[in-house]
């Protein structure tokens, strides 16, 4: 799970930062000031911040500064009332991967909050869930060491799935990202490749453990019971 820290000294802001982030699934952590921030970060191994430029004692911007020299890894969005060119260039030139400007929706903020985390894991080298190791430069698949032979569309699906663990992916979601928004045949292809990845992967595919249905929905891949 993707674990998100809002460093916000407005508590309206922060509280419903925190609200909509928990609805979209993510692992989510708030501090009031950059000191707290900072405290957290040293001790949870966080993939995205939130960060306010302007907060009481050190500044956003320094916070940013911190958090790239000990990890390049995190992914910092920037939340700023300052509405000046040079600003938005400072805080990109310090290692901010993107920022937005205050009002800000909410719907935006959560949109680009995922592009983030799409473009973070995209990054990783592996991923392992339940004996199932994915790596994502060979595009190979590993079950308790084993090579499992999958197609090229078989591979993507279970990419996109590992790659949003413990969320919920729709069938349109899954139809769209692996044949394309264009696409005009039957839906129920996703199912049919679901079912032979499950052949494939799962100890019994008539009582999946790792792939799981959302019923009326799509599909989801926890990462842990």
């Amino acid at each position: 799970m993707i674990k998100i820290l809002v460093v916000e000294d407005e508590e309206s802001i922060r509280k419903l930062l925190e609200v909509n982030l928990k609805r979209e699934g993510y692992d989510v952590y708030v501090a009031s000031t950059g000191e707290e921030g900072l405290e957290i970060i040293e001790k949870t191994k966080i993939n995205i911040a939130l960060l306010d430029w302007m907060l009481p004692g050190i500044q956003g911007i320094d916070v940013c500064k911190k958090i790239k020299e000990s990890s390049k890894e995190v992914g910092i969005i920037m939340l700023t009332a300052k509405a000046m060119e040079d600003d938005k260039v400072l805080g990109l030139k310090v290692g901010a991967d993107d920022y937005v400007s205050k009002p800000f929706s909410v719907n935006e903020l959560m949109a680009r909050v995922e592009a983030l985390g799409r473009r973070i894991n995209g990054t990783e080298k592996e991923v392992e869930i339940k004996g199932i190791k994915l790596n994502l430069e060979e595009r190979t698949i590993y079950k308790e060491g084993k090579n499992i032979q999958v197609t090229p569309t078989e591979y993507e699906i279970i990419k996109l799935l590992f790659l949003n663990k413990d969320k919920a992916v729709s069938r349109d979601e899954v139809l769209d990202e692996i044949w394309g928004v264009n696409y005009v045949g039957d839906l129920k292809i996703v199912d049919v490749n679901i079912r032979r990845i499950r052949s494939k992967i799962e100890e019994d595919d008539k009582n999946p453990k790792i792939i799981e249905t959302v019923w009326g929905y799509g599909y989801k891949v926890k990462e842990s019971e």
